[in-house]
């Protein structure tokens, strides 16, 4: 094969490389824009625009991302659960509001946890997550049982937004130890005691801040820095390869001169 040809194949399958991986970034875009548009008509209790929007994001999500299989199985399950209750919301005239726009804030974030590749919005809600754990510490460290189950409520109604976008963003072995801890919490909370119930918090404390403390790293697949790696390498060598038969040609070309003279 000849040396521009094998530049002009590499680049194709580079090209082509990049072409599927913009392709796939345009519908996680559409897809996040769908998420948040709805939260936003939801805030403004336009109900049935948001229901109009989360229907579109069922279809668009299937056509393109179950079909051309953009999602791990996880990611699908996950997703759908949040938008199924999402849509639950828009559709419940009687739900309140607060919780409404809880379950479309949680399925908001869900989405976006599955197209960033960086910062995914669930690490904004630090504050909130960890100023209602601290209430909850504190009722437990003055022993107020009645302030501390009020606290704890809070706090679960808080974790839960947030939840289904670990579920995406963390190991498996790394949520499950932390939702154990937390159910524990809760299951128990009858049997409240002070000194054994700040030891489980100061635990579950350092978890929480473990999972907002360490950014995201760059998620980008190894196949494809495996292609431009590749591809950039076999272009220098034939560039150096045709670099050095030109000159061998040169060299030749002059000697047979030098020979004729």
């Amino acid at each position: 094969m000849k040396p521009f040809a094998v530049i002009l194949l590499f680049f194709c399958l580079t090209f082509g490389a990049y072409s599927a991986y913009a392709s796939s970034d345009s519908t996680l875009t559409e897809l996040d824009q769908m998420a948040d548009e709805a939260l936003q008509l939801t805030k403004f209790s336009r109900l049935e625009e948001a229901k109009s929007i989360l229907e579109r994001f069922a279809v668009r999500f299937s056509e393109e991302g179950v079909k051309d299989g953009k999602f791990t199985m996880d990611e699908l399950r996950v997703l759908t659960a949040s938008h199924h209750e999402a849509l639950r919301a828009v559709t419940n005239i009687n739900m309140n509001v607060d919780e409404r726009i809880r379950l479309v804030t949680s399925f908001r974030l869900a989405a976006d946890a599955i197209s960033s590749t960086h910062q995914p919005m669930w690490i904004e809600m630090e504050a909130s997550v960890m100023r209602d754990f601290q209430e909850v510490k504190n009722a437990a460290l003055e022993g107020d049982k009645e302030a501390y189950n009020q606290s704890l409520n809070s706090f679960l109604a808080t974790y839960t937004v947030i939840q289904p976008s670990l579920k995406i963003d963390l190991a498996a072995d790394k949520l499950q130890k932390l939702d154990s801890k937390i159910t524990f919490i809760d299951r128990y909370r009858s049997d409240f005691s002070e000194q054994e119930w700040a030891d489980h918090l100061e635990s579950l404390e350092q978890d929480l801040q473990k999972i907002f403390s360490n950014p995201d790293e760059d998620e980008a697949d190894p196949s494809l820095w495996w292609v431009i790696s590749m591809t950039g390498s076999i272009i220098v060598l034939t560039l150096s390869y045709v670099s050095w038969r030109k000159y061998k040609g040169e060299r030749q070309q002059k000697k047979r001169k030098d020979s004729n003279n």
